[in-house]
């Protein structure tokens, strides 16, 4: 579904990712992996079409993305759930939820808003509330929700678990396997590797914004640099 090859880019004369290879397959939980300053975000970037620099090719579904603006990447099938959530925080969790479904307000919406309110079910008793007045978790659910109301086929999530509670990041990632069991795909960037690989299919590992390894997330949890790089053991 998403296949990237040679992929270069930045914000400055020096690249932060260079020669990125990855694929997510339809349907596939993908992790993307390492430390602060790999290149996770700026890779992110590029996919969703928020980087001004980039050279190689990113194609989703077979449609080369070059000069594909990022508005319409999301009607295509791309949403993002950005770092540090970003909700608009004085308007209602409805409101947000709503934006996020800004290119198809002619469609019925009324099913895909139970959906997030089954996910989520804090949401749904949140949901007349200003969103910048919820806790960080409740703010996460909501930045989900409404990605998921842009009806993706790729849903791309940013660190979710920052900032977050151990139970509050364990939450998550279980509505991220809810999320893949409805047949979306899921790219998922994160530094907290231990977690992260329960929950995904594949990884990758970036360094200093490189791909330095890949493989299932049995082939990672099991690899002897990653246990004691990221792992700690």
């Amino acid at each position: 579904m998403l296949r990237i090859r040679d992929l270069t880019g930045g914000y400055r004369p020096r690249p932060v990712i260079s020669d990125i290879a990855l694929d997510v397959a339809e349907g596939e939980t993908v992790a993307l992996l390492g430390a602060n300053t790999a290149g996770k975000t700026t890779l992110i970037r590029a996919i969703v079409g928020t980087l001004p620099r980039v050279a190689g090719e990113i194609s989703f579904e077979g449609r080369n993305l070059s000069g594909v603006p990022s508005q319409q990447r999301v009607a295509l099938g791309i949403a993002c759930v950005p770092e540090g959530r970003h909700v608009f925080g004085e308007m209602s969790v409805l409101e947000n939820l709503m934006m996020g479904a800004y290119h198809r307000r002619k469609d019925n919406l009324d099913a895909d808003l139970a959906d997030c309110f089954t996910l989520f079910p804090r949401v749904k008793e949140r949901r007349a509330q200003a969103a910048g007045t919820l806790s960080g978790g409740e703010q996460q659910m909501v930045a989900i929700c409404r990605a998921l109301m842009a009806k993706p086929k790729l849903l791309v999530l940013d660190e979710p678990s920052h900032g977050l509670a151990p139970l509050m990041v364990e939450e998550v990632h279980m509505a991220i396997r809810k999320v893949n069991a409805r047949g979306i795909g899921v790219l998922l960037v994160e530094q907290n590797v231990s977690s992260a690989l329960k929950v995904v299919d594949r990884g990758y590992v970036l360094e200093s914004g490189a791909v330095a390894l890949s493989g299932t997330s049995d082939e990672l949890g099991s690899n002897a640099e990653v246990r004691r790089t990221y792992l700690g053991i």
